[in-house]
């Protein structure tokens, strides 16, 4: 595949490219641009090479995924590193509860269940339902086996089932 062919690519899959940077980021938005762009310099100065063993979707999805998680262990070394350097830690900020009562709150009590999964069910899951991908090219994304892939994604659809059938109360804990 050209240069030419790899920009109209990344141009037609933009979107879902960042729905997706934005998932392997914790929704953080400033995180999902720089890994986007991150993403995107690594396939055009060629350290980032499809092979045409997927589909171009299922291997841009896999270059975003690696970027983040490169992203993420850099920004541990320095939390790390600044960390020894200071006495206090940062608290967390918490979530506020929800209240499902329009499809909003229920999109966000959703996506607070989806936070709540183990780390290889969240992506699995949000590869399918949120960007239409088989189980199989979320294996190839994942870098699993299909078997691994098919298991996640069925523990994380019961636990999401579980959790979304959990009286409110116990849903904001």
């Amino acid at each position: 595949m050209d240069k030419a062919d790899l920009r109209c690519a990344l141009e037609r899959h933009h979107l879902e490219s960042f729905g997706w940077a934005l998932a392997c980021c914790g929704r953080d938005r400033v995180e999902a641009e720089d890994v986007l762009q991150a993403s995107y310099l690594k396939i055009l100065d060629g350290r980032a090479r499809f092979d045409g063993r997927s589909s171009v979707k299922t291997w841009l999805f896999g270059v975003i995924r690696r970027t983040a998680a490169e992203e993420r262990r850099r920004s541990l070394l320095r939390l790390r590193v600044r960390q020894s350097q200071v006495t206090d830690t940062p608290r967390g900020v918490e979530q506020p509860g929800v209240d499902a009562i329009d499809d909003a709150q229920r999109s966000a009590a959703l996506l607070r269940a989806i936070a709540t999964l183990a780390p290889r069910q969240r992506e699995v899951v949000q590869l399918v339902f949120y960007h239409g991908m088989t189980i199989e090219d979320a294996a190839i994304v994942m870098r699993v086996s299909l078997g691994t892939a098919r298991t996640h994604y069925e523990r994380g659809k019961e636990r999401l089932r579980a959790r979304l059938r959990a009286p409110l109360h116990e849903r904001t804990r």
